[in-house]
């Protein structure tokens, strides 16, 4: 067997598929989603293409070696989503070969159903009880929310009041559910202390990005000043990256499978994390392809506990996940959890027509800038 072609499709919302093809006829599909930077991914996908055609597609973890391995210049954003819709998309080619589930080549699933969450708001707080109530209707029992929007560096009073306020406004709606609160990043060390001991009292689930990335060495301080569980991981794209945060003390690692360089990488980083004493719940505000890699991803992780999903998230403009599906089945939540796919492969059936549509229309999307009261650059 060997790999005839490598293509690429950026459609709406903002979403990058990768197909690869055997000789023989097998087809895999692997999201390589970066949001807002779908065509510089692409160009790293083809460029690896050239190493691709014409090998063995079986030969999994080989390649992941020399695609994330095989240039002086390695990991970050761009390399680690290129690999990851590749490596998909070989699990994907290999599962349906064996005619199995992709989970199932990893000694098969340690459970019967994943539990999921919607992302419900956060920004304007004014829709947020009402988005809350719907995703309760429809059977959620967890959700998502920024604690605020465009904020300073260090804010007063007023805006530790509207923080906490949003994240009471989510406990109200909640009720006896969960709701995991999203600082992504917006705030700095000393602010993420402040508000975290004003909203612990409200028992999120935990509580993700407090910093940024780029500070993990300021992560302790914040993770030692309360007993909230800290969660972080969405840009961190290896097991090298992961381990200083651990090291730390993080609850909940939040690799994106689309972003961390695939199944193959966020394996190992559910085990590594498992030896922290720490729990996983994958990032995924992405495609279907991406959700469904990480089913199988949780499906196999012993310290698995929720995993996030995008359907009717606002960023979904243009296109739903189940737009370019054959079958949306393997996304049909019941009282808020997913069944462990069961079908060969990643378990759906892509739609290509429709994907091959998609991508001859425009369908760039950029992550908003944004800049604060007195001009300067803002954290989105």
């Amino acid at each position: 067997m060997k790999i005839a072609k490598v293509e690429t499709f950026a459609v709406s919302p903002r979403w990058l598929f990768v197909r690869i093809e055997t000789e023989d006829g097998h087809v895999g599909w692997g999201e390589s989603t970066l949001e807002g930077r779908a065509r510089t991914v692409g160009v790293a996908v083809d460029e690896w293409a050239e190493y691709l055609v014409g090998s063995d597609p079986r030969h999994i973890a080989k390649h992941w070696q020399v695609l994330t391995k095989g240039t002086f210049y390695r990991g970050g954003p761009v390399f680690g989503s290129a690999v990851a819709g590749i490596d998909q998309a070989l699990w994907d080619i290999l599962g349906h070969h064996l005619g199995v589930p992709v989970h199932t080549l990893f000694g098969g699933a340690v459970r019967d159903r994943l539990r999921v969450y919607s992302w419900v708001g956060g920004d304007e707080p004014h829709a947020l009880a009402d988005n809350i109530h719907a995703q309760r209707e429809a059977g959620f029992t967890a959700v998502k929310l920024n604690a605020s929007g465009s904020r300073a560096r260090l804010e007063g009073l007023l805006a530790t009041k509207a923080a906490v306020e949003t994240a009471q406004t989510a406990r109200e709606a909640m009720g006896d559910g969960d709701f995991a609160l999203d600082f992504h990043g917006r705030f700095s060390a000393a602010d993420a202390r402040r508000v975290i001991g004003e909203v612990s009292p409200l028992h999120p689930l935990f509580i993700e990005e407090p910093i940024l990335p780029e500070y993990p060495h300021k992560l302790a301080e914040v993770i030692s000043s309360t007993t909230v569980p800290i969660a972080c991981g969405e840009r961190l794209y290896s097991r090298t990256d992961f381990l200083p945060v651990l090291q730390a003390g993080i609850a909940v690692v939040q690799p994106d499978i689309s972003h961390c360089g695939g199944i193959s990488e966020g394996l190992k980083i559910a085990t590594l994390s498992e030896t922290f004493d720490a729990s996983f719940a994958p990032h995924c505000p992405v495609g279907p392809i991406g959700l469904a890699a990480s089913f199988h991803v949780s499906a196999v992780s012993p310290n698995f506990i929720i995993q996030e999903q995008s359907v009717g998230i606002h960023y979904n403009v243009g296109a739903e996940i189940f737009d370019y599906l054959v079958d949306p089945a393997p996304f049909d939540f019941v009282d808020g959890f997913a069944a462990v796919p069961q079908g060969a492969g990643l378990g759906i059936k892509v739609d290509e027509a429709a994907v091959r549509a998609a991508a001859d229309r425009d369908r760039d999307w950029h992550s908003v800038v944004w800049t604060g009261s007195d001009g300067g650059f803002a954290e989105w």
